[in-house]
């Protein structure tokens, strides 16, 4: 889901390419270089490490037309509670 969002977030001009190329090589030299779109959203140390989401992470830009909200969350099942707790005011 993190790659899918970052990938999305990049095609929609919400972040810039230098951006995604400094995440390629820093992902890169952690052998995870397929994941430089999920560490758009994924900024914690241990989830770049371990190649999933523990927290949520929002994330906000605009497109010519429209004006997007991003929400990642957990899908981990021992990071639930971060979820809900995340998401719910």
């Amino acid at each position: 889901k993190s790659t899918t969002t970052g990938h999305l977030i990049y095609q929609c001009g919400g972040i810039d390419k230098r951006t995604i190329e400094k995440f390629e090589k820093e992902a890169a030299e952690l052998g995870k270089g397929s994941f430089k779109y999920a560490w758009v959203l994924d900024k914690l140390k241990a989830e770049r490490e371990r190649g999933i989401t523990i927290d949520i992470a929002l994330w906000k830009f605009e497109t010519p037309r429209y004006y997007v909200t991003v929400i990642d969350a957990p899908g981990h099942r021992d990071f639930i509670k971060n979820m809900i707790t995340g998401t719910f005011p």
